[in-house]
This record gives structure tokens, C-alpha cells and sequence, in this order.
């Protein structure tokens, strides 16, 4: 599994221009799975993003998980995360799980993430989103349970 992790001061998700999803300071992540992708890397994704030392502690320094910080996650599906743009003009998309194996670890990552006492709020699987937020920091990291990268 893939995540774009983000450092927000706020985040809103709208489907069909309604609220589906609103959260104070914390986390939002982008993410996106693959076919080799199972529930085990669903809950190390949800596990490193949980305890993810990014938020300011006290001084201002990155040293506070959501966890420390009592942050929300935010979790909204991306496939295009999957992309493989290295030929051509036109993305590549045939390494994104399709939807009903992908939706199932999206789940199991949001419940795994919960488990851990984080509030986890979601957008919605296969919905045409609008996703607003604020970058904090700026801090964006790139996550990968298959260690990519």
C-alpha cells in the first residue's frame, strides 16, 4: 500500500458538495493499493501512520505522533497513488488493486487505525471527492509498505 501523508491544520471531504468527512489538526492521507496488497500491510500502514513522529511538540519541533498529540487521521482513497508514469503522456494504472479487493484493506486500514485509539475519519470508496486541507509545515511524506522508496 501506498500513502501521500499530510500534516494538516484542518481537512474537509465533500461528495456531490456535502460534508462527508471534517477534521481538525493531524493527519490526512491519500491511499492507494496495489494487487499484491493484504490486510498485513493494511495495519502496517495504519501502524506507521499512527505513530508517526511529525506533529509539533512543545517547542515546535516534529516530535509527536497523533497518538501524543491526540490528532485525527484522515484516510481517503486515492487509486491514481498506484500511477506508473514513467512512459509515455497517458498514466498507467494497472498496478491499483481493483475496487473489490482494494476496498476491504482501505476498511481494514481505518479499523486497524481506530484499534489503536486514533479518531480516523474517511472520505468515501469510490466517490468523486473534493478534498480541501491545509498543509501544515509544509510537511507531505511518502509512504510504502513494500518499501518502494
Amino acid at each position: 500500500m501506498r500513502a501521500v501523508a499530510q500534516r494538516v491544520s484542518r481537512a474537509r471531504v465533500r461528495v456531490a458538495g456535502a460534508v462527508v468527512a471534517e477534521m481538525q489538526a493531524g493527519l490526512l492521507a491519500l491511499v492507494g493499493v496495489g494487487h499484491d496488497d493484504d490486510a498485513n500491510a493494511a495495519r502496517a500502514l495504519a501502524e506507521k501512520l499512527v505513530h508517526l513522529r511529525v506533529l509539533a511538540d512543545e517547542r515546535g519541533a516534529m516530535n509527536r505522533s497523533l497518538l501524543d498529540a491526540g490528532g485525527t487521521l484522515g484516510v481517503v482513497s486515492q487509486f491514481t497513488l498506484m500511477a506508473d508514469t514513467r512512459k509515455g503522456r497517458r498514466p498507467s494504472f494497472d498496478a491499483a488493486a481493483r475496487p473489490e479487493h482494494a476496498e476491504p484493506l482501505v476498511a481494514e486500514l481505518v479499523a486497524h487505525a481506530r484499534s489503536l485509539g486514533v479518531t480516523v475519519v474517511t472520505g468515501i470508496f469510490r466517490a468523486d471527492m473534493e478534498v480541501e486541507l491545509v498543509n501544515e509545515g509544509p510537511v507531505t511524506l511518502i509512504l510504502d509498505t513494500a518499501r518502494v522508496f
